[in-house]
């Protein structure tokens, strides 16, 4: 097929030496089938932010750090300029997770650089060569749904020890080959110590790819995956190899209100003290 204008400076640099043909056409890119040499992958091709339909997006962003404090500036701002490095972190937050889950022991496509908004990854078939269907086109049995399901809460929580919540997980967004699930489209990934939506954002990917599984398997339904697992990482004892037991009681211990009121006064008193030294202090001097 015709080089779309996009993948045309990969194809002129030589990483790219034939485009196969589009696989699909999402809320924030278009997938094609690539020739690089002897391999084929799939070539990620992000949209512009104004043709981006994925909602919500500074929700996402948050807690996202720019080492560069002149472009964190102009993020900021809001600039031209800094418009265009915030869609650069959005197109490169995808290809930093892949990279930081493949470390961590997930299931991911193998990435291969991203380049001026297009993102170079492994296309993941089945034995014959076939594009790897979606979970959401795959009929499981029982036996499989809970081996599956396993298997997607122990990439959930290698994900969150590496600092990273997925943010828009579902049946749409794994992919099932010969060796089980995959997990694809992280543009949105969130980090999991710096954003306050973080806990929620967990609690949804686990509940809507639980809930998806239940379908095949009922004895998972209502089991409080999300909230034991966000409980042991707040507590410091999420490790990688941690077995979920699906038993998770809330604590009923009500927040003593006025006993943290008394510690942000005595802060503040401590405080205003402190300036008043240094005022008087420098008045002296």
């Amino acid at each position: 097929m015709k080089i779309p204008k996009r993948i045309q400076p990969l194809y002129d640099d030589g990483l790219v030496d034939e485009v196969v043909n589009q696989l699909m056409s999402g809320k924030e890119a278009t997938v094609y089938v690539v020739r690089c040499g002897d391999e084929i992958r799939c070539a990620k091709v992000y949209k512009e932010a104004a043709k981006r339909s994925f909602k919500k997006a500074t929700q996402y962003r948050e807690g996202r750090k720019v080492k560069n404090s002149r472009r964190a500036r102009a993020i900021e701002k809001g600039s031209k300029f800094g418009r265009g490095q915030e869609e650069e972190a959005w197109q490169s937050a995808e290809v930093d997770a892949l990279y930081r889950l493949e470390r961590a022991g997930v299931r991911v496509p193998q990435p291969y650089g991203c380049f001026d908004g297009v993102l170079l990854m492994e296309l993941v078939t089945d034995q014959e060569g076939n594009v790897a269907p979606r979970l959401g086109d795959v009929a499981l049995s029982e036996e499989e749904a809970l081996e599956d399901h396993a298997t997607m809460m122990e990439y959930v929580i290698r994900m969150l020890c590496a600092g990273v919540i997925h943010g828009d997980l579902s049946e749409f967004n794994v992919l099932v080959d010969d060796y089980g699930p995959v997990i694809i489209d992280l543009p949105q990934a969130v980090d999991a110590s710096a954003n306050n939506n973080a806990e929620w954002m967990l609690e949804r990917d686990v509940n809507k790819i639980t809930d998806y599984y239940a379908q095949y398997a009922p004895q998972l339904l209502d089991l409080p995956f999300a909230k034991e697992m966000w409980a042991l990482y707040e507590e410091g004892e999420l490790h990688p190899e941690t077995k979920l037991t699906g038993i998770f009681e809330e604590s009923s211990e009500e927040a003593d209100v006025d006993a943290v009121m008394l510690e942000i006064k005595a802060v503040l008193a401590e405080e205003r003290e402190r300036q008043e030294r240094v005022q008087e202090a420098e008045e002296e001097g």
